[in-house]
């Protein structure tokens, strides 16, 4: 398995199907194609707060710290391989309540392949969070043994209830 405390190991590009080279379940997977020889991987779930064991009013009344974390590959296919999109849903999955954004860019420094944490911690988001919509996208690009992909791994969300 991969290990964030180490460099992401060596990969060549692939003619593999993603669904092949680990396990995806409940992400729903899709390709965007951009400009050239490059893609996006788009990976997202919604997890359902109530259905993981929390209920509505500790939802409404204390709303509890919502972290969200992933981490990703700096493969250095391009200035910004990595994107993190986060919505906190009401009830009917529609309504945004709350949502962060971001897309590093690498530094270019050190050595490829150093895996990056990225994180966000929703606070006094309001009441009515019933949902978290995690959605990431990974940078890929076409090469002559097939594709070649950022990795990411020990994506999570988790919620801190406090003393």
């Amino acid at each position: 398995g991969i290990n964030i405390s180490e460099p992401a190991p060596r990969t060549g590009p692939t003619q593999q199907p993603l669904g092949t080279l680990g396990n995806f379940s409940g992400w729903f997977i899709r390709t965007e194609k951009l400009q050239g020889d490059r893609s996006w991987t788009v990976k997202q779930q919604c997890v359902d707060l109530l259905a993981e064991g929390l209920w509505e009013e500790l939802l409404d009344d204390e709303q509890p710290d919502i972290t969200v974390m992933d981490w990703y590959e700096d493969s250095r296919l391009d200035s910004c391989v990595y994107e993190l999109h986060v919505w906190l849903l009401a009830a009917d999955r529609r309504t945004v309540i709350a949502q962060h954004h971001v897309a590093p860019r690498t530094s270019g420094r050190g050595p490829p392949g150093r895996w990056v944490q990225v994180s966000h911690v929703f606070r006094h988001y309001g009441s009515g969070v019933r949902f978290v919509h995690f959605m990431h996208k990974t940078k890929n690009r076409m090469e002559a043994g097939g594709l070649r992909r950022t990795r990411v791994t020990d994506s999570s969300v988790s919620v801190q209830l406090r003393e």
